[in-house]
């Protein structure tokens, strides 16, 4: 329920009250005499679903033109025309439940902070995530999320598209925008600090730490956290439900792929930091364009006819915009998921024809270990590099014949030139004096054999 408050300008409460009589609303008027250019003003109790529609008849009337209008949230209404009125508003059949255009544009509003806390605050989540990145920390990447205050610019570009709001409509874009590139150059700055001190772990190429790998060589799949933030977002705001949880999940979209960039920047890995860039640009598009979506079905308009022409116009030039853009960055994506995709299938394939050789009488005493396709280091867009099988047996050198063998089952699985490793890990025992016992004690050491890479074309 809601408590509606109206202050009514000279020569309108004639109107006002004729409205609320036409809506079966029970109301209480008082004569105001603050002398500030009101007559009097009206209370009256409104469920939420009908909030919109009182309004929107007020404001074609003229009313909220000179008039004061307050809708407060109330908690608890004590009275028997309590189920009359939610029975005459359809109990939120034809809103789902949702709260007014109005107080939508309200909620946006609020949760967008000026922009110097907000550039503060992304920036402080940059650097936290780009710690958690070189930490290979998810503990610390999503500490970073939960202090990032994304959800409110996020969400107000597209709130603005839908009801026509241009204002809200450009803080929230120059919010998002802005508040990406601090966030790299946040990220950028930490790095290379930390590249020139030389306090990143030694002897590890950056791009293989798993926390950075997933996103400075994306897929498909990081779509999925983008849309369903932006899906989640819009209706955690139109049910009133707690954004908080939503936040983490936007920000976990578009911080730690901002802070990838940063840090491949850093390290000087253009490839890495165009990957890491397109992913943050394509998760940003996809929470507009879902929230966008979400708004627009979900029954959300600006008051008017003429208004009404023209929020559609927007939205569906900003929607064909987004989605322009989006296909080109998509393009990198499809091609990273369907290398991903060829080196899972050739993985399997091969380790089904290794298992196969094996199986022979011959080699008895050996087995297989692993078989691991490796990807090569062109980002975004990644190859397959390598084929590398690792079998196990009795202490010896690889036997020729048998890595013959494994390359040419491998073979026909390959359609593009590729280097073959085949490497024997070897288990073996030796005594050794043990100064306790008299006796002797065995210890198990491992030897790895590796053949010269055989090159398939």
């Amino acid at each position: 329920m809601r408590y509606v408050e109206v202050m009514i300008p000279p020569g309108r409460q004639a109107t006002v009250l004729e409205i609320l009589e036409d809506e079966d609303l029970d109301y209480v008027v008082t004569d105001e005499t603050s002398g500030r250019g009101y007559v009097a003003v009206v209370r009256f109790p409104l469920p939420s679903d009908a909030v919109e529609r009182v309004l929107d008849r007020l404001t074609d009337a003229g009313i909220s033109e000179d008039a004061s209008i307050v809708v407060i949230d109330a908690r608890t209404v004590l009275s028997e025309d309590v189920a009359r009125l939610k029975t005459r508003s359809g109990h939120g059949a034809a809103t789902g439940g949702r709260i007014s255009r109005q107080e939508l544009e309200t909620r946006a509003s609020e949760l967008t902070p000026s922009f110097l806390v907000y550039a503060t605050m992304t920036f402080i989540s940059a650097i936290v995530a780009t710690s958690g990145l070189l930490l290979d920390s998810p503990a610390v990447v999503v500490g970073s999320m939960v202090i990032a205050p994304l959800i409110g610019p996020a969400l107000a570009a597209s709130i603005g598209v839908v009801v026509a709001d241009a204002n809200l409509r450009r803080t929230g874009l120059a919010y998002q925008f802005g508040g990406l590139g601090i966030a790299i150059v946040g990220a950028v700055l930490l790095a290379g600090l930390v590249r020139i001190a030389g306090i990143e772990p030694a002897g590890v190429d950056v791009v293989a730490i798993a926390e950075l790998e997933e996103r400075v060589a994306p897929n498909l799949l990081a779509l999925v956290v983008a849309l369903g933030a932006g899906v989640a977002g819009i209706l955690s705001l139109t049910r009133e439900l707690s954004e908080a949880i939503v936040g983490v999940m936007i920000a976990a979209a578009l911080i730690p792929p901002a802070a990838a960039v940063g840090i491949a920047i850093a390290w000087q890995l253009l490839g890495a930091a165009v990957g890491a860039l397109i992913l943050t640009l394509v998760n940003a598009l996809s929470i507009n364009l879902a929230a966008l979506v979400t708004l627009w079905s979900g029954g959300y308009r600006p008051a008017g006819l003429f208004s009404l022409t023209a929020a559609r116009r927007q939205t569906i030039v900003f929607v064909t915009v987004l989605g322009a853009v989006m296909l080109l960055l998509v393009v990198p994506l499809v091609s990273a998921t369907v290398v991903e995709f060829r080196a899972a299938e050739l993985e399997s394939d091969a380790e089904a024809s290794v298992e196969d050789v094996l199986a022979a009488p011959a080699y008895e005493t050996v087995g297989v270990q692993t078989v691991t396709v490796e990807l090569g280091d062109d980002y975004p867009i990644r190859s397959i590099d390598a084929i590398v099988v690792t079998v196990t047996g009795p202490e010896r050198d690889l036997d020729p014949p048998l890595s013959d063998r494994l390359v040419a089952a491998i073979e026909p699985h390959v359609d593009e030139p590729v280097d073959v490793r085949i490497q024997q890990v070897t288990t073996h025992s030796e005594t050794l004096p043990n100064d306790g016992d008299p006796g002797n004690a065995s210890s198990g050491a491992s030897l790895r054999v590796e053949t010269p890479a055989c090159k398939i074309e």
